[in-house]
């Protein structure tokens, strides 16, 4: 077992590559090994190329009966947009198939390895079954419910204000912080914020590290009050990047009519209190395949999406600043009454960035 873990370990590391670029496919890594060495290794780097196995098949040669493939997410066994992943191992002639963890996809989800079985292939499953699904949390939560994984990143000082009672906020956090926005950027679908951080910020949400894709750019505005001259427009007239307004009946049609002038995908959805109701927008970004978002302020859409209960992961930055009761909070009110209704967070790991600190955790209780 202690060998199997080492060469999922390996798939595993292939595997990360590709995150961010893969979906609405799960992020795969594969090897074969014989003889104890690894001869060759795929992973899946973009949707619509080959998948992790059968970059790593490409590699090898002919006789694979003494090999064995280690692969972190069960093979596809269904045509898609690249064919079935188990016909090419059936034809490889490879005797032994070590799976990370199963597909959750209904579709695949214990069918691949069962056509494997079938074909005489030996195949054992589970082999650091946790560490692989992690790599695809978006993906499992996906094709759960149909919904984008939310993850809430806030910024906030050591007293959780996101700005001061003038509204002045860079920065509260250093450049590692940043640094590590623009990677969760690159990492997710789509990124979105509310009409009032666009209005305060002015933010571009583009990823600015050598590599990485920009993602999807979502601004809740019920009325579409944003104008063109704002930066997240930036790209966007010349296709080279996408940007989506969710509104409502507040928005007029010539308003819409500008949007959709600049380049801009709108999209009318229910009102909910002020603003634009953050379930139909998930639901509306699920249906366009948007598998994962970050969102990325401010107080009020943090506060809406804590208390309807849809945010998967939070990523809290803290800045080494103190600003004081007068600053804006981090989040608005969820009307909170007691401590035993306040939501809580487990697997919570918190490490130094920089001179301020990030804290990572899960919504307690909620499955993905």
């Amino acid at each position: 077992m202690a060998r199997h873990e080492e060469f999922m370990r390996a798939a595993l590391k292939l595997a990360r590559k590709g995150l961010g670029m893969t979906s609405p496919n799960p992020s795969v890594g594969a090897v074969i090994v014989r003889n104890g060495r690894v001869v060759s290794s795929g992973w899946h780097r973009k949707a619509g190329l080959p998948h992790a196995e059968i970059e790593a098949l490409s590699g090898t040669p002919e006789g694979l009966k003494d090999a064995v493939m280690y692969v972190t997410l069960e093979p596809c066994c269904h045509h898609g947009r690249t064919p079935p992943c188990t016909e090419a191992l059936k034809r490889s002639g490879i005797g032994k198939v070590v799976i990370g963890a199963l597909d959750p996809n209904p579709q695949v989800s214990g069918k691949g390895a069962g056509a494997l079985k079938r074909a005489g292939i030996e195949v054992v499953s589970g082999v650091l079954e946790e560490e692989c699904m992690a790599v695809n949390e978006a993906y499992r939560s996906y094709i759960r419910r149909r919904t984008p994984f939310v993850t809430l990143k806030l910024a906030s000082s050591l007293d959780g204000r996101i700005a001061t009672s003038t509204g002045e906020s860079r920065w509260i956090t250093g450049p590692p912080a940043r640094k590590r926005v623009h990677s969760l950027r690159s990492l997710s679908d789509a990124v979105m914020v509310g009409k009032r951080t666009v209005e305060r910020d002015d933010p571009e949400l583009s990823v600015r590290l050598a590599r990485g894709k920009d993602p999807v750019r979502v601004v809740l505005d019920s009325a579409l009050l944003t104008p063109a001259s704002a930066r997240v427009y930036g790209g966007v007239r010349d296709g080279k990047a996408r940007l989506v307004f969710f509104v409502t009946s507040r928005a007029s049609s010539s308003r819409v009519k500008k949007a959709r002038e600049n380049g801009a995908e709108v999209i009318r959805v229910a009102a909910s209190g002020k603003g634009v109701s953050v379930r139909s927008v998930l639901r509306e970004l699920g249906k366009r395949e948007i598998t994962s978002v970050l969102v990325e302020g401010g107080g009020e859409l943090a506060a809406s999406l804590i208390g309807a209960g849809l945010v998967d992961k939070y990523v809290l930055f803290y800045g080494p600043v103190i600003i004081g009761g007068d600053g804006k909070p981090s989040v608005a009110s969820i009307g909170v009454k007691g401590l035993g209704k306040a939501p809580r967070l487990e697997r919570v790991v918190a490490r130094a960035l920089g001179n301020g600190v990030v804290v990572e955790g899960y919504p307690a209780g909620k499955e993905g």
